[in-house]
């Protein structure tokens, strides 16, 4: 990822959150959206029937927020909620936080 950057929290409920959060001028605007749709593709992907609530036993979740800030300041917002099980293959695909 190089506009993307991932803050990990862990909840007593067994649920991990993944937040990421990029903020660009509107020229990189595309590539930090590619790098969001990069990432729920491989989630679809990977996990095509498990997508909804973890909470409620599924394996991923996401919110997308796109805003824009004075008409040039573009920030762009991605969190996904995460099974053990998702946020194990989520490293092994896009790294872990002691490499990030």
């Amino acid at each position: 990822m190089r506009y993307l950057t991932f803050d990990l929290s862990e909840g007593a409920d067994g649920v991990t959150t993944l937040e990421a959060l990029a903020s660009t001028s509107a020229e990189h605007q595309a590539e930090v959206l590619a790098e969001a749709q990069q990432v729920l593709d491989w989630a679809r992907q990977r996990f095509p029937d498990t997508h909804g609530p973890v909470e409620e036993g599924m394996d991923w979740d996401h919110d997308l927020q796109v805003s824009v800030e004075d008409g040039q300041w573009h920030s762009v917002t991605l969190t996904l909620s995460g099974s053990p099980r998702f946020v194990e293959e989520f490293f092994a695909r896009f790294g872990s936080p002691e490499t990030w």
